[in-house]
């Protein structure tokens, strides 16, 4: 037996009186009503599914359920084909539809007003059907409530399988947790193998950590914050901490008592690795592993601070490698690097805490001692001990591609407690104290005295004032006259002196050597030869002068210079000076550098046409084989020598062999420091060329010279 509901259609026999007020009912229905005919065309509908519809009454009156007429689309856009509609479906089956979804395109903004249907047959009382009714509400707000939470939740999957957090959950009030399958994966344990209980946060927290969340949780849960975060390290399963970032949600009640939990935890191990490789770069010497000047200097602040406090002293050891750069130079600089890092190894043996132990630079290290004693003198017996320990250690070979190479290292020891407490004044103390080393000879140690701090001072102020006599042209040429076998004037030394507008007329040997230290000799040398190749060009016309030879000293450290040579023949060119009258004398410490390009750069001079002396010979580094090799002019003898004609009869002996070797190779020979007649008679009855010194003449301003043996000089002046 169907069931027969009540018809909305009124009756034929209805109450005039009622007609209005059933109309006005189905008007006032809270849902679209759309009634069909047996065959599916409308016979009624009330103003809401007009409206619903976007269809007038009449428009609706009498319209069949066709695709002709409607036009519906389903829940991912596509067009519900017509056998699909409410009506339809319930004509082909009589019976009852529930809750299908219909889509109406054509709203003013262009979206769909969606619908929900539910729809029955009317049968009379011979089961005939006599109408379809649908009903619909608009659940638009909510089907695109529901279409953005389903988008929300799979861009929240999306990005969570994209994602390396591993989200977990915990519900407060039931005790439940769920932890996801990448917080098991991010520790290496399978689903099931660890119970999912909320202790287990505890469990696997590191050892170190275990108390601090052991007091977080509770303190967090008490509160009234609704986010968090903390970092920690779980154990993974084999064994290792993964540091992590567990941040998340606290969902509170009204009363705002903690009902759940959720967050994530974030694997930190790349992020750590990441920071640990910019701390390495900003404060580790990427070639020995040390630490490098910047964290050295953080490091010693901390060492002054502790011996402050303490009122225990340290020391701290300045190293520096003697000759690196030769070696650099001649074996290059992958051995060189190779040898920094042997040394750093062997420093390392002996350093009581290697966060203290630095690669300053280049070729220097720095080593801080801490808690050697409660005196000075405590302190700098035991920083001694070390600095014994390290040379002893840095002097046995190191083993370089292809050789054995030995290095010895000069070590600058500066002590520090007491008044001491400032880094940059200590280093300094240690880096005067290091040079003193070197200047000592090299492969020892010297300790800071105050005294080194005093010379130093004095040291850059006159370095200052060399550079500010260079700018102003302190500088003045003296010549010093040279005479040939017969006593005639033959040529002249350049020698440079410096006015200074206080202390007036300074010897040079008073800042030759500071300008060979600092560097400034190459452009005093310059401007020595540039002045001296123009007194050159104006000698040119005159008689006497003209037919002199010009000797000017050259420093080693502009013949290091590539283009030494070509810098001289510029010189040439712009004076006009004849190179033929400009021998250059060079000292036996070029014999040290690399002879190779030395003897390229001396044979380019040569083919200029300049000549070349070898000033103070047998004093320095003089080799044998490299006099054969070197393009030179003429030997000089050294004052040494020609002093100890006067103090000493073993003198003669080795100026005999200098003339006889020089003979041999065909050089000429000039003697200096001549100061007495034996000397004189001596030198130029065993064979000297020429002669110079304060007996024949004494070094004059360039003027005077010119003037005293220029054209309007007598034949008597020339001769001593």
């Amino acid at each position: 037996m169907r069931y027969h509901p009540r018809s909305i259609v009124v009756p034929p026999r209805a109450s005039p009186i009622m007609l209005p007020r059933i109309d006005d009912l189905f008007d006032r229905l809270p849902a679209g009503v759309v009634i069909h005919g047996p065959r599916g065309r409308i016979v009624s509908a009330n103003q809401l599914a007009c409206r619903l519809l976007g269809h007038s009454h009449v428009e609706l009156i009498g319209a069949e359920s066709t695709a002709n007429v409607w036009h519906f689309v389903d829940d991912d856009g596509t067009p519900i084909p017509p056998s699909e509609f409410p009506v339809n479906r319930v004509l082909r089956s009589l019976e009852t539809l529930v809750d299908q979804v219909v889509g109406v395109p054509g709203l003013p903004d262009g979206r769909v007003r969606w619908l929900l249907c539910n729809a029955y047959p009317e049968f009379d009382d011979k089961d005939e059907l006599m109408h379809v009714v649908v009903c619909f509400t608009d659940c638009t707000a909510l089907k695109y409530a529901e279409q953005s939470m389903q988008k929300a939740e799979e861009r929240l999957r999306l990005v969570l399988q994209g994602s390396t957090d591993a989200p977990w959950d915990w519900d407060l009030v039931s005790g439940d947790i769920y932890y996801s399958d990448r917080w098991w994966e991010m520790l290496g344990y399978p689903i099931g193998e660890q119970e999912s209980d909320a202790g287990l946060w505890t469990r696997l927290a590191h050892p170190d950590d275990q108390a601090r969340l052991a007091a977080f949780l509770p303190d967090l849960l008490a509160g009234r914050d609704q986010k968090y975060a903390i970092e920690f390290r779980l154990r993974h399963r084999d064994g290792h901490y993964v540091p992590v970032l567990s941040r998340g949600y606290i969902l509170r009640d009204a009363q705002g008592k903690a009902v759940r939990m959720s967050g994530t935890n974030t694997d930190l191990s790349e992020r750590r690795k990441t920071e640990q490789h910019i701390y390495d770069l900003a404060y580790l010497d990427h070639l020995t592993g040390l630490p490098n000047r910047r964290l050295l200097l953080e490091k010693l602040e901390q060492v002054l601070r502790c011996s402050r406090a303490s009122g225990r002293f340290g020391a701290l050891l300045f190293i520096d490698l003697d000759n690196f750069k030769l070696l650099n130079d001649t074996l290059g600089h992958d051995s060189g690097d190779q040898l920094l890092r042997q040394v750093a190894d062997r420093l390392r043996s002996v350093a009581p805490d290697q966060r203290l132990l630095s690669r300053f630079g280049g070729d220097e290290f720095v080593l801080a001692l801490e808690d050697l004693g409660q005196t000075v003198a405590q302190a700098s017996a035991r920083a001694a001990e070390t600095s014994r320990v390290i040379l002893q250690l840095l002097a046995k070979p190191h083993a370089l591609p292809g050789k054995m190479c030995f290095s010895t290292p000069s070590i600058g020891i500066a002590v520090f407690g007491g008044g001491i407490d400032q880094v940059d004044a200590l280093l300094k103390h240690a880096d005067l104290a290091m040079y003193r080393a070197k200047a000592d000879g090299r492969n020892t140690m010297r300790l800071f005295d105050p005294a080194m701090l005093a010379d130093a001072e004095r040291e850059a102020s006159l370095q200052e004032s060399l550079r500010l006599a260079l700018a102003q042209d302190q500088f003045v040429l003296y010549c010093q006259p040279q005479f040939d076998r017969a006593g005639q004037l033959c040529g002249a030394e350049v020698l440079v002196r410096w006015q200074h507008p206080e202390r007036g007329i300074v010897a040079p040997n008073e800042f030759i050597g500071l300008a060979e230290k600092s560097g400034l000799i190459v452009p005093l040398g310059q401007y020595v030869l540039e002045e001296s190749c123009r007194a050159l060009a104006r000698w040119a016309g005159d008689p006497v002068l003209g037919a002199l030879k010009l000797s000017v000293n050259v420093s080693v450290h502009q013949l290091r210079e590539s283009d030494f040579a070509q810098t001289v023949a510029k010189v040439l060119t712009l004076t006009q000076a004849r190179a033929g009258r400009l021998w250059l004398e060079l000292t036996e410490s070029v014999f040290a550098e690399n002879p190779e390009a030395l003897i390229e750069r001396m044979q380019a001079l040569r083919d200029q046409g300049v000549q070349l002396a070898l000033d103070d010979f047998g004093t320095g580094y003089s080799s044998l084989s490299y006099l054969q090799r070197f393009p030179l002019t003429a030997l000089k003898i050294d004052r040494v020598f020609t002093h100890e004609l006067l103090a000493s009869p073993s003198g003669t002996p080795v100026i005999d062999a200098i003339v006889v070797l020089a003979r041999k190779l065909g050089l000429q020979i000039i003697a200096e420091g001549v100061e007495y007649e034996v000397q004189r008679d001596y030198l130029l009855d065993c064979g000297c060329d020429a002669l110079q010194g304060y007996l024949l003449g004494k070094p004059m301003p360039l003027a005077s010279f010119e003037n005293l043996y220029g054209k309007r000089a007598t034949g008597a002046k020339n001769q001593p």
